[in-house]
């Protein structure tokens, strides 16, 4: 059985707070990662560690008024992309979230503890031009989700899989008219194409929303239970306990590994952010079929 933790993979087009120079204009506070491998997460870890913190070069986070939304600023100035563009993001309530995110940061700069800016800066950057290629991307994941590949055994972990995942897949068959096929073990089974077609056409449209459920999916590993999410037929609590059954279930069998739990945590902080996105913008989820 594949584990939670091994389908793990960063979001592609997520973007990095990067250290400028002394005269560096705001848009280069970041750097484009779309189009490079997904890194490994440990080594991405070691990387971040090995990079020095930039200082903290600005009084005051604040927000303004702009153009389709609210805009962050630094000491009064807008921040923006490397492609000039500005950050502007759709809810008030988020904008306060990120601002708060900068205003928090001490003497130096950590962007670990940035999730929201972080996507903020991604979805201006990297999606808002590319909400159907996020989609198509996301929509792949349908085709080998987590959680049509059980475990033959123990029966305890085949039941709390089902208890966990088969509503889910109820909800998908009944609701959007999406029959999923089943296998035990990880040897890949191919879904129906109408299956397939009808969870792509349950996605969100919407530029924030679909991010935010890129980023649950690969943090996941299940675009349903991102779409679940999205359509409130389980809740943030719900989706990241039935991401991790079966690694919670080999932690009850042979302790919890320190290391592992450590990545779990990050990963954590980077999930109930894309949460905090979904919930913020409330984009209305496309209707099933």
């Amino acid at each position: 059985m594949i584990l939670s933790e091994n389908r793990y993979a960063l979001f592609r087009i997520m973007l990095a707070i990067q250290r400028p120079g002394p005269k560096t204009h705001m848009r280069e506070l970041f750097e484009e990662a779309a189009g490079q491998p997904p890194p490994d997460p440990r080594e991405s870890a070691r990387a971040s560690a090995r990079t020095p913190l930039r200082k903290r070069f600005y009084k005051e986070a604040g927000v303004t008024d702009a153009e389709g939304g609210f805009a962050i600023t630094l000491d009064g100035k807008p921040i923006r992309t490397p492609s000039s563009r500005q950050v502007v993001i759709p809810s008030r309530a988020l904008a306060d979230a990120v601002a708060a995110e900068w205003a928090a940061q001490g003497e130096t700069i950590d962007p670990v503890t940035m999730p929201l800016t972080r996507i903020a800066n991604s979805v201006v950057e990297g999606v808002v031009d590319r909400v159907a290629l996020v989609s198509d991307d996301l929509a792949k994941y349908f085709e080998s989700d987590l959680l049509f590949y059980r475990a033959g055994h123990p029966e305890g972990l085949v039941a709390r899989e089902a208890a966990h995942w088969d509503p889910v897949l109820f909800w998908a068959a009944e609701t959007l008219g999406a029959h999923f096929i089943l296998s035990e073990g990880v040897m890949h089974v191919k879904q129906p194409d109408e299956a397939l077609q009808a969870a792509r056409g349950a996605l969100p449209g919407d530029a924030w929303s679909v991010a935010a459920l890129h980023i649950v999916t690969t943090l996941t590993g299940s675009a349903l239970l991102a779409l679940a999410l999205a359509h409130g037929v389980r809740d943030a609590g719900q989706v990241w306990a039935a991401a991790h059954v079966d690694e919670d279930w080999n932690a009850e069998k042979w302790g919890v590994d320190e290391e592992a739990a450590a990545r779990r945590a990050a990963r954590l902080r980077d999930y109930e952010a894309a949460v905090a996105v979904l919930a913020a913008v409330k984009a209305p989820a496309a209707k099933g079929p």
